[in-house]
């Protein structure tokens, strides 16, 4: 399901400006989609300079965002509160998330025309004390779907969130699922989305204005894969450490090319360039931090086509043969459904986005309710 944008963008190369930058240029001449991993207003419109036709927010981005913009967003949670007198501090939170989804996705609004409802969306995150509630996470889903027509909403790969995935595709939610480090989760996500898409196309509904993504975390699993390491004492080459994110990111890619499945693969939680550089080329997401975007842009990349050539063997070999928990993420059939909660990075990521909306809850009370 390519859009004729980004063909005529795959096409284009011979006549684009090599003074461009790097993620522009890969913008323009590639099918690889930029996406901005920040709902900050700021920030996205700078970014969007830079080629970005899509951004993200979640508890640790609104947090940080309320934060940096305390000036602004102070004065808007206590608004909120006043406006809602029986809102919890949570409530108040979410309502504020809710805001800056809808004010960075008007941003949008003219790439998600341009692509007829593939990119130009806003990924907005389901709140993570959910994860285990399939109801609540489509509840919430619809209710953010509802948002702004180019909302895409984010949904745990845990076991209860694949449930999720599926119905709230199936009621017309375009899904960005996240918490999702595995090529066994990416698949899992991509054919939950499948049935609920064939549920749709059964009944006649719209599919082809859905954008659906399966986000692997690939920085997140380099950073579990480090713990591991320590953990049980494996002396790797700190080289080698780099690549396993960028592995898995690939091999998922490969495996939703060769079944055809209409989700694309999305690469999220940066910790190197690798894992922008290594894909471009491919008709997938990208989304950078927007400093990784400035620092990127700020080196001489060629933003040539490097999806199709394969992690060096000996490194994946070594991952492979040292570190089970890498089998366990690079693997198609390395974990079932229910054994996504147990996976080390989704324990500690989903304990991140809880302790972010705690701080939220806490950021929020210290606007509405000061000590005196």
């Amino acid at each position: 399901m390519t859009d004729t944008h980004s063909a005529a963008r795959a096409d284009a190369s011979s006549i684009v400006d090599d003074a461009l930058p790097p993620t522009l240029r890969a913008a323009r001449t590639t099918l690889t989609a930029l996406w901005n991993d920040s709902a900050d207003l700021d920030e996205l419109r700078r970014s969007i300079e830079y080629g970005a036709v899509g951004a993200t927010c979640n508890p640790v981005i609104a947090l940080t965002t309320i934060g940096r913009h305390l000036d602004e967003w102070g004065p808007r949670l206590r608004q909120i509160a006043a406006e809602n007198p029986t809102f919890s501090e949570s409530q108040v939170g979410w309502a504020a998330v809710e805001q800056m989804s809808v004010e960075a996705a008007a941003l949008l609004e003219p790439a998600f025309v341009e692509h007829a409802g593939r990119n130009g969306r806003l990924s907005i995150q389901t709140d993570p004390r959910l994860h285990n509630n399939p109801e609540a996470l489509v509840a919430q889903a619809e209710r953010f779907h509802a948002l702004a027509p180019n909302m895409i909403v984010k949904i745990p790969a845990t076991s209860s969130g694949i449930v999720a995935i599926e119905e709230a595709t199936y009621r017309g939610v375009s899904i960005n699922a996240t918490v999702s480090f595995t090529v066994a989760q990416a698949v899992a996500v991509a054919e939950a989305i499948e049935r609920g898409l064939d549920r749709r196309d059964a009944e006649g509904k719209d599919t082809a204005s859905m954008g659906p993504v399966c986000t692997i975390m690939g920085g997140r699993l380099d950073d579990w894969l480090k713990a591991v390491a320590v953990r049980d004492r494996v002396l790797l080459d700190p080289g080698v450490l780099e690549w396993g994110g960028v592995a898995a990111l690939k091999k998922a890619y490969r495996t939703f090319t060769e079944r055809g499945l209409r989700t694309r693969v999305l690469s999220a939680a940066f910790r190197n360039q690798l894992q922008w550089s290594e894909l471009v080329g491919g008709d997938l997401v990208v989304s950078p931090p927007f400093d990784w975007q400035v620092r990127i842009n700020a080196n001489p990349f060629d933003a040539a086509r490097r999806i199709d050539v394969p992690v060096d063997q000996e490194i994946v070999d070594t991952l492979y043969e040292r570190l089970p928990e890498f089998r366990k993420a690079y693997d198609v059939d390395g974990l079932t459904p229910a054994e996504f909660d147990e996976f080390g990075a989704t324990r500690h990521t989903l304990r991140q986005f809880l302790a972010a909306t705690a701080d939220l809850d806490a950021l929020v009370r210290d606007q509405i309710l000061p000590s005196v």
